[in-house]
């Protein structure tokens, strides 16, 4: 029972995060790129500061449960759920080092104007973005696998 509840929250936390990165590559980067600059830097400024702790819940909850998940199987199936909070670690990692530290200056530039490089510094954002969305994808996947395939004998069970 402890399997299958650890295996339901990684699925579902890992999937809103993989949604909510994929929907921001998806629709809102390229959104980003099509309107003006000064309102790229007001509404990235504000979305920032709705996203902080829905996105750092579900990136939380993300590496927890797929910890949980890896501390509660053996063999295989301890190795890809252990392989996923690597990579939802390596999500937050990416997020926090990565894009937040340019979400700071895209604040500053909002409330002032942007520097001569600002667009390198904002594609360095994208790529960032990018990696992380990846990163949870991927985590993503190995839990639907780790799932849809099942246990295998000597994978459920303590340590």
């Amino acid at each position: 029972m402890r399997v299958r509840m650890a295996q339901g929250v990684a699925l579902l936390s890992t999937g809103l995060l993989t949604g909510a990165f994929g929907y921001g590559a998806a629709n809102l980067v390229p959104t980003f790129r099509a309107v003006p600059l000064d309102m790229r830097l007001d509404f990235h400024t504000q979305l920032m500061t709705m996203n902080g702790i829905t996105m750092q819940t579900a990136m939380a909850l993300s590496l927890l449960s797929s910890l949980t998940l890896a501390a509660l199987t053996r063999g295989r199936a301890r190795l890809v759920a252990g392989a996923a909070g690597l990579l939802a670690l390596a999500s937050f990692l990416i997020t926090r080092f990565g894009n937040v530290p340019i979400n700071g200056r895209i604040k500053q530039w909002a409330a002032t104007s942007a520097p001569a490089d600002y667009a390198e510094i904002l594609h360095r954002w994208e790529l960032f973005n990018l990696a992380r969305t990846s990163t949870a994808l991927v985590a993503f996947v190995l839990l639907i696998a780790l799932v849809v395939n099942g246990p295998r004998a000597g994978d459920t069970g303590r340590p």
